[in-house]
């Protein structure tokens, strides 16, 4: 027998091509991109008994950028603001970013991944990251609540619907 049984089968040019077109969704990496911790009243605000319940602020939002050779970098930027009375106790923020490899989704599917699924992805990293800067900090973390990204998504595209459709409507008038 003249034959290798060990000899890997050779890929034909349309094999190649149906790999090519399968879309890929990737997270290649997840990292912190800035952090920042600010205690502007401190020491004082913490020695000072509080006559009311602090008031939290919760702010965050999504950003994409396009790194090139399928690649995006998606970012979700989280703020906490912790105030009590007129000043602030505490202020954090942070920015969480992930590489994603994406290729081989139609646009408007491409939007829904980088603004949904993205996000989803890289959240749970950004709430743990806070939450640890504000331990480190000797406070009582603040937990940012769970985030429906899909629910966000739809609500900007209604709302960008209707921003068209108002700057259309005194043209037409």
């Amino acid at each position: 027998m003249a034959e290798n049984e060990n000899a890997q089968p050779q890929e034909t040019p349309a094999q190649d091509a149906a790999q090519e077109a399968q879309p890929v969704f990737q997270l290649q990496r997840c990292y912190l991109k800035d952090a920042s911790l600010e205690m502007p009243h401190a020491p004082e605000i913490l020695l000072e008994p509080q006559q009311s319940a602090p008031q939290v602020d919760i702010q965050f939002e999504v950003s994409q950028r396009v790194l090139g050779n399928d690649l995006f970098d998606v970012t979700v930027r989280g703020t906490v603001t912790v105030t009590a009375g007129e000043k602030t106790v505490i202020l954090v923020e942070g920015k969480q970013s992930g590489i994603f490899a994406i290729r081989g989704i139609p646009a408007d599917g491409l939007q829904h991944v980088t603004n949904v699924l993205c996000p989803s992805m890289v959240y749970p990293y950004l709430r743990a990251n806070i939450a640890d800067l504000m331990t480190r900090a000797n406070l009582p973390p603040v937990h940012m609540p769970e985030v429906n990204f899909e629910v966000l998504y739809q609500q900007r595209l209604a709302q960008a619907q209707a921003e068209m459709a108002a700057q259309q409507q005194p043209a037409n008038s």
